[in-house]
């Protein structure tokens, strides 16, 4: 008789080794168990901390900016842990969190951060922007036991969705433009901001635009040829606090002038940090959408 006490002892040190209660996360990097209802959570992502503020929780490290007006009261209490883009390890070890959560920006630093705690990593970009930020809220609901919470707000997000949608239908094509102080380049389908064209259905104004992370840089000329029915604006210097020239300055001048979006006052100048630096946070995008939704349905 063959002896399957070995085989047993196996099967139990591997039921052991899984985390107790764990939750499957999608993550950008694929699904990862991890330990549910995590006490001390440090986030270097501002869409996530967007989504799980909106979910009533509030991280115990934080990044030395959140850019985003509304968030900045999540700094109180917490703990400063580095900035986007470079973690302050002692800091974070100090803090000894249960779970580290990075994405866009701090996503490169995951290998470093996971050195101290548990790392998933949940950037959202591109043309699955909307789906992924459901994903993301349904996991931090699932993560978090607010399952219930995050079902009532995913459908509000899909409301507001509706409403944009229903907004742009018929009323024309969108060239999304980023203006960087005096310089400015276009994104498209595909792009980081391609969601708005995949989500909403909206037309864009030019299709093949290159789909560079810094979008493609342009001219006036090439604004004035592709002669868009809706502008779509965002201002950098404005997301990330810098005292570059506004938009709105850069965008004033004689060959803007003569597009149907300029001629038509569709100009609609997006809510910067919501839609740069927390994009795909929950209510971020519910403020990027409204905006959307006002300007399109204004329009006659």
């Amino acid at each position: 008789m063959k002896d399957f006490r070995p085989l047993a002892a196996l099967a139990a040190a591997l039921l052991f080794a899984l985390p107790a209660g764990a939750v499957d996360v999608v993550t950008a990097r694929g699904t990862v168990a991890v330990e549910a209802m995590p006490k001390t959570v440090a986030v270097y992502d501002v869409a996530a901390i967007d989504t799980l503020s909106r979910l009533g929780i509030r991280p115990a490290g934080v990044p030395d900016k959140l850019y985003v007006p509304e968030l900045e009261p999540l700094k109180e209490g917490a703990t400063e842990i580095g900035t986007l883009f470079e973690p302050d390890l002692e800091a974070l070890s100090a803090l000894a969190p249960d779970l580290v959560i990075v994405g866009a920006r701090s996503a490169a630093r995951a290998d470093v951060v996971a050195q101290v705690a548990q790392t998933i990593d949940m950037t959202i970009d591109g043309d699955d922007l909307f789906a992924q930020a459901r994903q993301r809220l349904a996991s931090y609901g699932a993560l978090f036991g607010k399952q219930a919470e995050a079902d009532a707000i995913a459908a509000g997000l899909d409301a507001k969705l509706a409403a944009a949608k229903a907004a742009v239908a018929g009323k024309g094509n969108a060239l999304i433009v980023m203006t960087n102080g005096p310089k400015v380049s276009t994104y498209g389908p595909g792009s980081r901001f391609g969601w708005v064209h995949a989500a909403l259905g909206l037309a864009p104004a030019i299709a093949d635009i290159e789909t560079a992370t810094h979008g493609e840089a342009v001219s006036f000329e090439f604004i004035r040829q592709a002669n868009p029915d809706w502008l779509l604006v965002l201002d950098r210097a404005a997301a990330v606090g810098s005292n570059e020239q506004a938009a709105k300055v850069t965008l004033d001048n004689e060959l803007v002038a003569e597009t149907t979006a300029w001629k038509k006052g569709q100009v609609v100048y997006l809510p910067a940090p919501d839609f740069y630096i927390s994009a795909g946070g929950v209510q971020s995008l519910e403020r990027v959408l409204s905006a959307i939704t006002e300007a399109f349905a204004a329009a006659k």
